[in-house]
């Protein structure tokens, strides 16, 4: 009987494992497809004439909050002007 329990909790486990597997593989799908998207955006923005490498500052940018912003900002400054390029 002990051994039944064993076996079933092993299917039981092997069965988890298996989902969690399988959901972290259809995750991952999703994660390059959306990446994939991602870069046709900037494609098309490249092709309108947008320079990426600013958008993707800005966007980068508004991840953050004014307060964080403001503060790499200030420490930017700082830095520039101890280079003399302020």
């Amino acid at each position: 009987m002990a051994d039944e329990i064993t076996e079933t909790s092993q299917t039981v486990a092997a069965g988890q494992l298996r989902s969690i597997i399988e959901r972290i593989e259809r995750l991952e799908e999703e994660k390059k497809t959306i990446s994939d998207d991602i870069k046709d955006v900037y494609a098309e923005a490249k092709g309108t004439g947008f320079d990426t490498k600013a958008i993707r500052t800005i966007v980068r940018l508004r991840k953050k909050d004014q307060a964080e912003r403001q503060e790499e900002e200030s420490i930017l400054d700082l830095y520039k002007a101890a280079l003399g390029m302020a």
